[in-house]
């Protein structure tokens, strides 16, 4: 079979204590791109990411840089070792490390501008007055309509696989809908523990200000095909891509979409770039058909190369 690679990178959600820790170990460049994202955020993100304490790498405007910092040196090491993407995507978060990947900006550029999303998604609601909930085995049309008959805010969020939908909104309104949608047979409705309403019309505070970063920043033409995420397309000139970031703090996260498009464009090799395995795991649901792989150590790659 003559393989035809795409990149996926992780999303929110993906990070744990110990990550990357493997990798950089056997990876010393790892390290000094590790400093150099700590120097420029003035942030200890190797304490965080390798020591913890979870509490604190699972606030928001901490895990974006770090998430992106990781997936940015796996990236490193793939490359290095030869291993490179046709297209990229990345999930919600993720679409900065492929942005990234694809030369679209810089990687302190990409440090600059994660950090302030997760400083301006942290802010822009009260804590506790937005959440969000995974929808699990229920058709996302019909998730979609019962949305659209709460009262307040409740939208879906980000369509991850057949049987996984995520709704965001008021906290009053996710509630209602999470009874509706367990009465209506879902397997399975859980709350996410988030700080926000995420990929909901909520945010468009942190929306609005975040523009104000995005105009400073010079977006160039991806060097690899990008999806992204609120179109399930292909980015068409740099001139997009201011619009499309700023799209997708609102809007929602077409991620089954994305993924057909790339098996419909003969993609068949998916390696997921970041921590965890969330992607991969996603890709299960999806489509079976196509091999899926995920790497964020050492371990991982030596695995990879021996199925390659």
């Amino acid at each position: 079979m003559k393989r035809k690679t795409a990149f996926l990178f992780s999303g929110q959600g993906s990070q744990y204590v110990g990550m990357g820790l493997e990798l950089i170990n056997n990876y010393p460049p790892g390290l000094q791109i590790m400093e150099q994202a700590e120097e420029y955020l003035a942030l200890p993100l190797k304490k965080m990411c390798f020591e913890g304490p979870a509490e604190k790498l699972n606030i928001t405007k901490n895990t974006q840089p770090a998430i992106f910092t990781i997936s940015y040196i796996i990236y490193n090491f793939l490359m290095e070792n030869a291993l490179k993407p046709s297209a990229v995507a990345g999930h919600s978060l993720g679409e900065y490390s492929a942005l990234a990947s694809a030369k679209s900006f810089s990687f302190e550029d990409g440090l600059r501008l994660v950090r302030q999303r997760g400083i301006l998604m942290d802010e822009a609601m009260p804590v506790g007055s937005g959440t969000m909930a995974a929808v699990i085995g229920l058709n996302s049309n019909l998730i979609t309509e019962i949305c659209t008959n709460i009262e307040g805010v409740c939208e879906v969020a980000n369509y991850n696989s057949p049987q996984q939908t995520v709704i965001s909104g008021e906290e009053k309104a996710i509630n209602e809908a999470v009874e509706s949608l367990k009465k209506l047979g879902a397997k399975k409705v859980v709350k996410l523990d988030v700080s926000g309403p995420f990929h909901s019309s909520l945010m468009k505070p942190a929306r609005d200000e975040f523009a104000k970063i995005v105009n400073d920043i010079e977006f160039k033409e991806p060097v690899y095909p990008v999806i992204a995420n609120v179109t399930a397309d292909y980015i068409k000139d740099a001139k997009e891509i201011k619009g499309l970031l700023l799209e997708q703090i609102t809007g929602s996260v077409y991620w089954v979409d994305s993924i057909k498009r790339l098996i419909d464009d003969g993609y068949n090799t998916f390696i997921e770039v970041g921590p965890g395995r969330v992607l991969k795991g996603l890709m299960r649901s999806i489509d079976r058909s196509v091999d899926a792989f995920n790497v964020e150590s050492f371990k991982d790659y030596e695995k990879l190369i021996k199925k390659l």
